[in-house]
């Protein structure tokens, strides 16, 4: 089987959604804070390339990052990548806020992190991009709010050092809340802590530049790929192809970020000897063509992304 029969599936989307990028050229602001009142309604907000929290008030209903379906409810923070696809389904009318920074504000993209705000809360394919809030946890996280939402709307001076320092309490705030979640949560019931999650991680981090096909890691687990399927479906809420899928392109983010090697090298290190393919398959999973998100972003960060 080649690599367009096996990621195919992983990569449908309905219309092609539009965008709004941040972009400081055109008067763009790094940080955004806004309220949001939604009725029981599909609610599809334009792909962006900041980062997103949603702090759900009140309210439940499902919500979809890129393919992968989850729950939420009140009192709880949701977490979205740059590029992402975000589809909300409120069962009963919502109230929440949604916070907008891109990597200019606070960078949180190293991809590589296991460790902090990064790999807890943003770029762990293998977690739920949920965290409940406790009673403590929901004070603190409405003062930060509303304390953010007065320096944003007042702009009083070094207005930003102070949004930047209460965005990064609510980050921390936030990634221990799901540490101890993680840990205190049985290991039949935890997402990627349930003993096959685990060992499929493990799995995919060591093959996932050129082993693609779910059934090749059913067949490292001694399973069958329907067991497997339905194991990733029901702890991680996507595919395995979604799962895989979404570990290549993490990485081939990152090349693009932060190296100068051609699209064709990238593609080729990760199991991808026609370049034209895996370009079509980063255009449909974030939007925007692997050129266009490296030469975009590199302009609108001044380069500063290289130098890491």
């Amino acid at each position: 089987m080649n690599e367009k029969t096996r990621l195919e599936p992983a990569v449908k989307r309905t219309q092609q959604r539009s965008q709004e990028l941040y972009d400081p050229r055109q008067g763009g602001e790094a940080f955004r804070l806004q309220s949001l009142s939604l009725a029981p309604q599909v609610f599809e907000p334009p792909r962006t390339n900041y980062f997103t929290v949603l702090s759900i008030e009140t309210g439940d209903g499902e919500f979809w990052a890129d393919t992968a379906q989850h729950e939420f409810r009140e009192h709880q923070l949701l977490f979205f990548v740059p590029y992402q696809y975000i589809r909300l389904v409120p069962r009963q009318p919502v109230q929440a806020a949604m916070l907008h920074f891109h990597a200019n504000f606070l960078c949180v993209e190293t991809f590589h992190a296991e460790k902090g705000c990064s790999g807890k809360l943003f770029n762990d394919p293998y977690g739920l991009p949920v965290v409940a809030l406790d009673d403590d946890a929901r004070k603190s996280v409405h003062e930060l709010l509303v304390r953010m939402s007065r320096e944003q709307e007042e702009q009083h001076p070094a207005w930003q050092d102070v949004l930047l320092a209460a965005m990064k309490i609510l980050l921390v705030v936030a990634s221990r809340l799901k540490q101890s979640q993680t840990d205190s949560c049985p290991a039949d019931i935890a997402d990627y802590r349930h003993p096959v999650m685990g060992q499929l991680r493990e799995l995919i981090e060591q093959n996932y530049r050129l082993l693609h096909a779910p059934a090749g890691y059913a067949a490292l687990l001694h399973m069958t790929p329907k067991t497997l399927g339905r194991h990733v479906r029901e702890f991680l809420g996507k595919t395995l192809t979604d799962l895989i899928r979404e570990r290549i392109l993490t990485h081939a983010k990152w090349e693009l970020l932060h190296t100068l090697r051609s699209v064709k090298e990238i593609a080729a290190e990760i199991g991808f000897h026609d370049e034209l393919y895996f370009s079509r398959l980063f255009k449909k999973a974030t939007g925007v063509s692997p050129t266009f998100f490296r030469e975009f972003e590199t302009e609108i960060r001044g380069g500063s992304n290289l130098s890491m």
